[in-house]
C-alpha cells in the first residue's frame, strides 16, 4: 500500500489573488502610517512654527499680497497664455503646413523653446532683445516682457497640443466642409478648429496651471514694488523679517488658484472620456 495514501490527501494552502491584493495593500497603509509618524515625533514643530506659521506676521502680508502680489500674477499668467495660444496655433498651422519652409521652422521653433529652460528665455527677453534692438522697448513695459517670455515657452508646448487636436478631428470633416464650397482656410476655422479645441481644453488649461507657477520667473526681470508676483513679494518680505511666513502664505495663494484650476482639468478630462 502506498505510503501517500495512507497518510491521506495532502492540503496546499494558497492565497487567493484577492487575498494577496488586500495583504499588499495593507502592508502599504501601515507603510505610509509609520512613515507619517516617524516623522511627527521627530520634527521640531516648535522652530517650524517659529519660522514659518508667525500669525501676526502673516496678518501684516494683507491685503498688499492679494492686492498687488496675486493679482500681478494672475495678470502676468494670462497675458503669456493669451499670446502663448496665438502664437501655438500659428506654429501648429505652420507644422501641417504643405510647405516645407514653414514645417521647417516651426519644428526649429518647437525644439529650441522646449528644450530651453523657462529662466534662459526669461533673461534673453530681459537683456538680449534690447541688446539686439537698442533703443526699442517693448510695448507694456514689464508687462509686456513676461507676456512675451511666457508666451514664447508656453507657445511651444502649446503648438504640439493644437497640432495633435486639429489632427484627431476626423479627416472626413474638412472634405464635407470642402464638398460644401468652403476653402480650405474657411474650413479650417469655422470647422476643423473648434472641434480641436473642444478635444484640447484639458491639456489647454493644465499648460496655465504650469503658467501660472512660471510666472515666479518674473523677479529676474528687474520688477518694482507694485509689480512684484507672490514669489517676488514672498522673498522680499521674507528677507526684511528674517522669517519665513511670508514665503509659506504666497505658496498658499498660489494653492488657491491652482488646486481649484486642477479639479477644473480632472472635470474636463472626465467629460472628454465620458464623450469619447
Amino acid at each position: 500500500m502506498d505510503r501517500s495514501a495512507a497518510q491521506g490527501p495532502v492540503v496546499t494552502s494558497r492565497l487567493t489573488r484577492r487575498q494577496r491584493r488586500r495583504i499588499s495593500r495593507g502592508v502599504q497603509y501601515a507603510v505610509f502610517v509609520a512613515v507619517v509618524v516617524v516623522i511627527a515625533v521627530l520634527a521640531d514643530w516648535d522652530r517650524l512654527q517659529n519660522q514659518f506659521a508667525q500669525a501676526d506676521l502673516a496678518e501684516r502680508l494683507f491685503p498688499d499680497i492679494i492686492t498687488i502680489a496675486l493679482r500681478n500674477t494672475v495678470v502676468y499668467t494670462l497675458s503669456g497664455f493669451a499670446f502663448g495660444l496665438v502664437l501655438g496655433l500659428v506654429i501648429a498651422l505652420m507644422r501641417l503646413s504643405s510647405v516645407a519652409p514653414y514645417r521647417w521652422a516651426a519644428s526649429v521653433y518647437i525644439e529650441i523653446f522646449r528644450g530651453l529652460p523657462a529662466l534662459l528665455i526669461f533673461i534673453f527677453v530681459g537683456v538680449a532683445v534690447p541688446l539686439a534692438f537698442p533703443g526699442t522697448e517693448i510695448p507694456g513695459g514689464t508687462y509686456g516682457k513676461v507676456a512675451l517670455g511666457l508666451g514664447l515657452v508656453a507657445a511651444a508646448y502649446m503648438a504640439e497640443t493644437i497640432r495633435a487636436g486639429i489632427q484627431a478631428v476626423p479627416r472626413g470633416q474638412m472634405e464635407a466642409a470642402r464638398s460644401l464650397g468652403f476653402s480650405h482656410a474657411r474650413a479650417m476655422v469655422s470647422v476643423i478648429l473648434p472641434q480641436a479645441y473642444r478635444i484640447i481644453i484639458p491639456p489647454l488649461t493644465n499648460e496655465l496651471v504650469l503658467l501660472f507657477k512660471d510666472s515666479s520667473l518674473v523677479l529676474f526681470l528687474g520688477v518694482t514694488l507694485d509689480e512684484r508676483e507672490l514669489t517676488k513679494f514672498g522673498r522680499d518680505l521674507a528677507s526684511q523679517t528674517a522669517n519665513s511666513t511670508p514665503i509659506l502664505v504666497a505658496g498658499l495663494c498660489y494653492l488657491l488658484v491652482t488646486i481649484p484650476l486642477s479639479f477644473v482639468v480632472r472635470r474636463l478630462e472626465a467629460r472628454t472620456a465620458r464623450a469619447k
